[in-house]
């Protein structure tokens, strides 16, 4: 489990989230919502260790990882896609994926894993020694996830993974992140802006606001039209 503690952070004097507290279970999905600048993109950037918080504390599996380097975290399994992708442009396809397998440091069935990885994301193996930045941007989304789940992590962190995608790898995404959750048990923690969306796949939600949570709940026992106010520009 995911426990994130009183979380305060930001950018040199600047402070973006203040006192957040939030959990993420395995086997469920956890979506972070709120409207552009609320700090949701920060808080991926504090689980991962890519910002280091100015007080609070993360835990993963009750050890504290607050200080851990983002290589550290990645070994004790939580994989992260950031927002906008982030893939290797000038590497195949095939390339990118072998790179998830640096996050695993013991020795693995790699055929097995990839394998695995093809029945979620088809078109991959269709494209292995295509260049990734020859893609379309929902190929290269799919590769993004692919690449982190071959590392095979118990918690991934997902920033706007459908942002930008046409409907069908929209929903392609969608299946594969409650596939990953309900049957591989991975807890998911995605940052979303569209409320249907996040709402059509998630088990809990939690609301930012000026970078402190405003609302949070079970998704199946909330009104939407209650929350969309906290979302609405």
């Amino acid at each position: 489990m995911l426990s994130i503690k009183n979380l305060t952070a930001g950018y040199e004097q600047s402070v973006v989230l203040e006192n957040v507290s939030l959990k993420v279970l395995k086997g469920s999905v956890t979506a972070v919502l709120g409207r552009n600048g609320v700090g949701k993109t920060t808080l991926m950037k504090n689980v991962i260790g890519l910002v280091k918080p100015i007080d609070g504390a993360i835990e993963w599996e009750n050890e504290d990882i607050t200080l851990l380097s983002p290589e550290k975290r990645v070994q004790k399994g939580i994989g992260y896609v950031p927002q906008g992708r982030e893939i290797f442009p000038t590497m195949t396809v095939e390339e990118n994926l072998l790179l998830g397998f640096e996050a695993i440091p013991r020795k693995v069935n790699q055929s097995k894993i990839l394998e695995e990885i093809y029945d979620l994301f088809p078109v991959l193996k269709e494209m292995l020694h295509r260049k990734g930045g020859d893609l379309s941007g929902g190929q290269q989304q799919q590769l993004a996830i692919a690449r982190a789940l071959v590392g095979q992590p118990q918690l991934l962190l997902l920033d706007e993974p459908m942002e930008g995608i046409q409907p069908s790898i929209v929903q392609l995404i969608r299946e594969v992140i409650l596939q990953i959750a309900k049957e591989k048990r991975v807890g998911v923690l995605l940052v979303e802006h569209n409320l249907d969306l996040a709402f059509s796949c998630a088990d809990y939600f939690y609301i930012l606001d000026r970078g402190t949570v405003v609302a949070q709940g079970d998704v199946a026992e909330t009104n939407k039209h209650e929350i969309q106010p906290y979302l609405t520009v």
